[in-house]
């Protein structure tokens, strides 16, 4: 058997018939760093649910991250058994376009769609399919193939990012992804990740031994020490988190996490706790300064960003806009509240309605929903699409564009923030005398020699003088902690520059959208001879009934061949069945090699492989009169399980 996994092709960021130019595949760049020219994050994320669930199926599977049509097209021609078609809801045209090329070049595949874009209403008959995959996907993969749901989660080995650019400098890929478990109990009623798993937390690996395992295999594999963690909200298992730091004292590993995280978990485990893990960077959703959310109530968000800078740990502080209470002066409240939080990034998302929320159906069911806006504009980076009492769809194009606008005058390119964390952390755990603290703070003094070199490009494209001067500032913070920089070090800074010129330039030109390359990992399982099918050819070779098998055919081809009476039939159709269980692997049956079969035999095989019939195929290709006259003789619910192409 073979599955085919992909996501929606590409291009991406561009104004075409299935996209639009604001919806760029590149998560940093797209909404946190946007607006910041020459010194905007650019890199893009595999697909990791579809890695995910290839790594956890016996079938042979192909994964497709951001192929072009053309590559769909040429991969879906290669016979597969399923074609699984992950999106989003601003990708739906692409997706439905992807399903009927599936039809097209591909009929006899089974499709399946799955991801966020599963949940607009009515998708069952937008989109021409045969299964839909809603919420947890492992286990659902498994039961749809019949394999064994319950069996041991195995992670993948893939890298969080590739393709990583910072001022043009192209930067190694060396962090993996760490998914520990799927959605979030907190159920904010705008997030779609939470609604999508039901509002309740699915996880994965639930102890933090699982975790530090899986870091130590993907450590002595692909080399790597540092983790994104993509996990809703991570620290909502603290046991875990505390049975993790554990495992990594013992063994004296120096580990780096990226997480997403709520306030009330970081407050209820500790800034120091964090810092001892090797937390180096944390997504907090602020949302608003009106506390609306219990996640956030009663929590001095600033003085908790500021100590985890001081630990040297950057932070992403996540704001909505165009919530139900703003207007044109209270926005710029949460605007203003938002900056002054002083973070590392500042992520600006227009509030959405996504289908499956709580958020969406009080609007569907209030009529303020946009229905006549395409969802290509449903993606939170440009209008609107609900009617809100105080802005207008164009309006709010305007005032997203300016809230980050605003965030870059007042603290600068987030890089620079970040080349700050970094220094502070340093001098703030310098004098520390806890040996994971001691340890913190050697990879600190060691990743603040590798950002120096950005220092000189950063002062020299600062974009204000307000820029210039918090430049200056970090510059000088360097210079005081690690002492005049080497020669190796200004070369360094030099060639980053140049890298600088060059992309600043490119920019200008409004050649800023970088494509995504096309990536196909084949996750392949060796072809083994089942020994069902083994046990019955090695029975059967000097009778008057036996098999020929094409192994490597895909799925494997069985002739049987000589005389088939009901013995034979049941014996078959019991080893059949064994192997895809062992296997799970299709099976082509082709009758033409028999040279007498009666209809009893006939009926006898086919009634036992009826309930496998997406696995099983039975097939008459050329003209034999004692297998024609025998299907004559089955009942129609029998023969019409046999395909003949006579």
């Amino acid at each position: 058997m073979k599955i085919l996994l992909t996501s929606v092709f590409g291009p991406f960021g561009v104004d075409d018939a299935y996209g639009r130019k604001e919806n760029i595949m590149e998560l940093f760049h797209n909404q946190v760093t946007r607006e910041q020219g020459v010194f905007s994050l650019r890199f893009n994320h595999p697909s990791f649910g579809l890695h995910f669930l290839a790594e956890n199926i016996s079938a042979s599977t192909t994964v497709l991250d951001f192929p072009s049509q053309q590559k769909f097209i040429k991969e879906i021609k290669q016979n597969y058994d399923y074609v699984g078609i992950s999106f989003i809801v601003p990708n739906f045209i692409k997706a439905k376009k992807m399903a009927e090329l599936v039809r097209k070049y591909a009929p006899n595949s089974k499709i399946i769609l799955g991801g966020h874009g599963v949940r607009i209403p009515g998708i069952k008959d937008k989109i021409t399919h045969d299964f839909i995959c809603q919420g947890e996907g492992v286990r659902w993969l498994r039961r749809l193939l019949g394999e064994d749901v319950n069996r041991s989660i195995k992670h993948p080995i893939v890298s969080s990012a590739f393709s990583k650019k910072v001022m043009g400098v192209p930067l190694k890929s060396d962090t993996a992804v760490l998914i520990p478990g799927l959605g979030c109990p907190n159920a904010c009623r705008f997030c779609v990740t939470s609604h999508f798993f039901d509002k309740k937390y699915v996880p994965y690996f639930s102890t933090g031994q699982e975790l530090f395992d899986i870091c130590v295999e993907i450590e002595e594999k692909i080399g790597v020490n540092e983790f994104f963690i993509m996990d809703e909200n991570f620290l909502k298992l603290p046991d875990r988190a505390r049975e993790l730091l554990q495992l990594i004292e013992k063994h004296n590993k120096s580990y780096q996490f990226s997480i997403f995280s709520s306030a009330e978990t970081v407050a209820a485990l500790g800034v120091e706790f964090l810092c001892r893990l090797g937390v180096n960077f944390i997504w907090l959703g602020i949302e608003s300064k009106q506390e609306i959310y219990e996640k956030n109530r009663g929590l001095d968000l600033k003085s908790m960003i500021s100590q985890l800078r001081d630990h040297g740990i950057s932070v992403l502080a996540s704001a909505i806009l165009f919530l139900e209470h703003h207007d044109k002066q209270s926005i710029w409240e949460d605007i203003r509240f938002a900056v002054e939080q002083n973070s590392d990034f500042v992520q600006f998302m227009g509030l959405g309605p996504m289908p499956g929320t709580a958020l969406y159906e009080d609007y569907r069911d209030q009529g303020i929903l946009r229905e006549d806006l395409p969802y290509e504009e449903w993606h939170g980076q440009h209008q609107i699409w609900f009617h809100h009492p105080n802005f207008s769809a164009s309006e709010s194009v305007h005032y997203l564009r300016e809230a980050f606008r605003y965030d870059y005058n007042i603290q600068g390119a987030s890089l620079l923030r970040i080349c700050d964390t970094v220094i502070r952390g340093y001098e703030h755990l310098k004098h520390c005398r806890d040996p994971m603290l001691i340890k913190r703070c050697d990879d600190l003094k060691t990743t603040a020699k590798y950002y120096r070199a950005a220092l000189l490009a950063l002062k020299k494209f600062a974009h204000n003088a307000n820029a210039r001067i918090l430049t200056q500032k970090v510059t000088e913070k360097y210079d005081t902690a690690l002492g005049p920089a080497t020669l190796k070090q200004k070369v360094q800074a030099l060639l980053m520059l140049l890298y600088a010129m060059r992309e600043k330039f490119r920019v200008s030109l409004k050649r800023n959208v970088y494509q995504p390359k096309i990536i196909t990992t084949r996750y392949q399982r060796p072809i083994k001879k089942a020994n069902a099918l083994l046990q019955l050819v090695k029975k059967s070779t000097k009778s008057r009934f036996n098999l020929d098998i094409n192994w490597s055919a895909q799925p494997t081809v069985v002739t049987p061949r000589g005389l088939m009476y009901k013995k034979e039939a049941k014996q078959l159709a019991n080893a059949i069945k064994k192997y895809l269980i062992e296997e799970r692997r299709g099976v082509v049956v082709r009758l033409e090699g028999l040279m007498l079969v009666k209809s009893a035999a006939l009926h006898s095989f086919l009634r036992r492989v009826r309930d496998y019939q997406q696995q099983v195929t039975v097939v008459l290709e050329h003209e034999v009169e004692v297998v024609r006259q025998a299907i004559k003789e089955l009942p129609e619910e029998l023969s019409s399980l046999i395909q003949i192409n006579v």
